[in-house]
């Protein structure tokens, strides 16, 4: 297969070309609402995932997520996709089963590109022990690949935004910046180490922090995204009642992201980010202009944004020492005060 930079095939400026939190929020306000007692989980509250209840003790999780690529890499993009969607499934608590794949390719296109998507995406369902069962496709003058993901889980183990409280010591366990280098990338300004940092965070799935932030009984978790830290972070403060505390100087961050904020390298949807969700904000005058950025930048297959009880918070932190990933305890929580929800530090 000849070597092509996949990035060529976007059309769109925006960041994984998703519409913007006021875009979503303006169309979302338009939807009659629904009464059906076996939704445990519906978009009220932007959770990750939709839950449906099959008995008392098992139900259904699922999502869909699909974008135009990130890297110039097929199989690269075929496995950040799939790692992406899968993410949903685990924030939520639950283990994702099946997968139907979701295509739109250029019909003049090489399709031994299309292959080698598809083949990096196969290799991360078969390492989360995912069936792909089927798939739909259309012809688009823009690469665009990702997957609906159907898991199963136990309602009493739900992960929801409602679920903080106050007094949780909060943690991300992946690094930032994934945004900032991309736009870097499709701009030919991205050095190639900084690149290959990015895929291995957004090809790392979310799945072993999810079992241990379970088996430490956490209170709620949810995967950071294209709402970027700040805005995943404010949809659990307002569903939950809380306020979150964070210290920017904790936060994880990937090798190159704050030097690509300083050069200018954010996307439209960094900028959305900010003119939505800036209100629910407080920052101290100490958190600089490239760490702003980092707080509202999209992030693609981010990591676990996670809110533990105090009493389970160092056996927490222990456990994910222990692994291979890049975890970091970023703030805590407390009851809702008047003003941002969000104040950093």
């Amino acid at each position: 297969m000849r070597r092509v930079k996949l990035t060529q095939f976007v059309k769109s400026a925006g960041c994984a070309a998703k519409l913007g939190p006021k875009e979503l929020s303006e169309a979302l306000k338009s939807l009659p609402t629904q009464d059906i007692p076996e939704v445990l989980v519906g978009y009220e509250n932007s959770d990750d995932a939709g839950i449906y209840a099959l008995t008392d003790d098992l139900a259904l999780v699922q999502t869909v997520d699909y974008f135009p690529p990130i890297v110039d890499d097929p199989y690269d993009f075929g496995q950040i996709a799939a790692a992406n969607a899968l993410s949903d499934v685990y924030a939520m608590g639950g283990t994702p089963r099946t997968a139907l794949s979701i295509v739109g390719f250029p019909s003049a296109g090489d399709f031994s590109i299309l292959g080698e998507i598809m083949r990096g995406g196969l290799s991360k369902l078969s390492e989360a022990g995912v069936a792909l069962i089927g798939g739909h496709s259309i012809k688009d003058q823009e690469i665009k690949f990702g997957y609906a993901i159907t898991g199963v889980i136990r309602p009493v183990r739900v992960k929801q935004n409602r679920g903080a409280k106050a007094g949780d010591r909060v943690f991300l366990t992946k690094a930032l910046g994934t945004g900032l280098i991309t736009t870097a990338l499709k701009n030919d300004a991205a050095a190639p180490e900084h690149v290959s940092a990015a895929v291995r965070s957004m090809t790392e799935l979310n799945r072993q922090a999810a079992d241990i932030a379970i088996s430490n009984n956490v209170n709620t978790m949810t995967d950071v995204t294209g709402f970027g830290l700040i805005g995943h972070a404010l949809e659990v403060a307002r569903a939950s009642g809380i306020t979150i505390h964070l210290d920017h100087k904790r936060l994880p961050v990937l090798p190159g992201a704050l030097e690509y904020s300083v050069r200018g390298f954010c996307s439209s949807g960094l900028q959305s980010n900010l003119e939505f969700f800036s209100s629910g904000v407080e920052l101290n005058a100490s958190v600089s202009a490239e760490y702003r950025n980092l707080l509202f930048d999209p992030q693609t297959s981010g990591g676990l944004l996670v809110f533990c009880p105090r009493q389970h918070a160092t056996t927490f932190r222990e456990a994910l020492e222990q692994t291979s990933l890049y975890s970091a305890e970023i703030g805590f929580t407390e009851p809702a005060a008047d003003g941002a929800l969000i104040q950093i530090i």
